[in-house]
């Protein structure tokens, strides 16, 4: 079997499944296929709570006070029981690379439960803002992601109010700059984008309005609301455009910033970061960066762009395992996951939090790092090492060690590592030397 076919399950997707290389067929073309077509989701978690619902179970703002013990502790452990539901899709899941793809945008456009409010929203924000639009444009993608209660609670802008408006007149509270400048330095143009601070003022003046219905408010699906007298009164200039007041001048805003060509040049370079390597090649960054600016930012031709880029197919693994791929990577070597229950569930979460990493728990908006640095420090790996010899402890059935190996890695196993597992003193010794290999600690 071609390396091709390893890199294809490994480096793209989540991580080979017993047997899956064998039978894989062309690598391209079954990436290819996961565009736009990622494999259903487990049942419960595509029934859990929408935005909507969630809105309608809030409180009203005299009785929120008196319920917000009850509440954090409700919202908190349906969050571990999504987050779990989540985990065992990607142990499972037989669309690794569509799966990447939703993990990759999340990040890219993170909220976090470091701020305890936000325990409610991961789960349908993950559904109803990044799934939806990871092989679609990317301004749907952002305005979806604005529009979300996630999203706006998060960076404060469901409270922004307009100084000048009727609403800013009559109560003590004001403008919030927090969802402007990550739009802008994060989400968009980059920090390197051309903007000043001007800019994330007027923006943020563009964007004040854009808030939630709360309770009985809340009809349909959507829970977003634009409020009039809550938006910032006259004419403001962004990038050196001029911006009327209303709500339709705010998507036109940032329809101009999903279309500029620092936006193009940001994603690309944290695509081409995230498939091919730390520090990318220039070509492959000039590449995508033609394709988003070409396609007026089709996701789908992106990431069909980076599974025809050469350097992606290098077998020299590039990239570090992150803590949440790495424990995901070894659940679906040994073909675990489906029938797991909750306190396992909760253990791998435990785990993976404990060398560094948890689902929505970055901890700044900037989301988790992409870079080996970030997770190759002595107590991370020795963290790792620990973690990978319990599991193999625990494995009802130990699995020769080489062949698990071939099974999984193929050809990109060297020679080196495969000499260290032919001289395990046992099974569990085999096993745990496997998931420390640097060959599994990389993609």
């Amino acid at each position: 079997m071609s390396a091709q076919a390893y890199i294809a399950l490994n480096r793209f997707g989540l991580g080979a499944r017993p047997g899956e290389a064998d039978a894989l067929g062309d690598p391209a073309r079954f990436l290819r296929d996961q565009v736009g077509n990622g494999a259903p989701l487990l049942p419960e978690f595509a029934a859990a709570p929408g935005s909507a619902q969630i809105m309608r179970e809030l409180p009203e703002r005299n009785r929120m006070r008196d319920m917000a013990e009850e509440l954090l502790k409700q919202f908190r452990e349906r969050f571990r029981s999504e987050m779990g539901l989540r985990f065992q899709h990607g142990f499972t899941s037989p669309t690794g690379f569509h799966e990447r793809l939703v993990w990759f945008w999340a990040n890219h456009f993170t909220i976090s439960v470091t701020n305890l409010r936000m325990f409610a929203w991961p789960s349908s924000y993950e559904r109803e803002a990044i799934r939806p639009h990871v092989s679609g444009r990317f301004i749907d993608m952002l305005l979806a992601v604005v529009r979300h209660p996630g999203m706006l609670l998060y960076l404060d802008n469901a409270q922004s109010i307009g100084p000048n408006s009727l609403a800013g007149k009559r109560i003590d509270r004001g403008l919030n700059e927090n969802l402007a400048r990550e739009i802008l330095e994060l989400h968009t143009l980059g920090v390197e984008g051309g903007y000043g601070q001007g800019d994330v003022l007027a923006l943020a003046k563009i964007l004040t309005g854009w808030s939630l219905k709360r309770g009985d408010e809340v009809v349909g699906e959507d829970a977003f609301n634009f409020f009039p007298n809550r938006h910032e009164p006259g004419g403001k200039t962004l990038l050196g455009v001029d911006y009327a007041e209303g709500y339709e001048e705010g998507v036109r805003a940032l329809t101009a910033l999903a279309s500029h060509p620092s936006t193009a040049r940001h994603v690309a370079r944290k695509f081409a970061r995230h498939f091919i390597a730390d520090d990318p090649p220039v070509a492959s960054v000039a590449r995508l960066e033609s394709v988003f600016n070409d396609t007026n930012g089709d996701l789908g031709a992106l990431a069909a762009a980076v599974i025809e880029d050469e350097a992606a197919w290098q077998a020299e693994p590039r990239k570090m395992r992150a803590p949440v791929e790495y424990v995901t990577a070894a659940m679906r070597a040994f073909g675990g996951g489906a029938k797991m229950e909750r306190k396992a569930l909760d253990g791998l979460m435990n785990s993976c939090r404990l060398m560094g990493q948890f689902p929505y728990g970055a901890p700044s908006p900037k989301g988790w790092p992409d870079e080996a640095k970030a997770w190759a420090g002595p107590d991370a790996m020795l963290e790792r090492v620990e973690w990978a010899h319990a599991l193999a402890a625990r494995l009802p059935q130990k699995p020769d060690a080489s062949a698990l190996a071939r099974d999984i890695l193929g050809p990109l196993m060297s020679e080196h590592s495969m000499t260290i597992l032919a001289r395990a003193a046992d099974p569990v010794q085999g096993v745990a030397l496997f998931l420390s290999s640097p060959e599994f600690q990389r993609r």
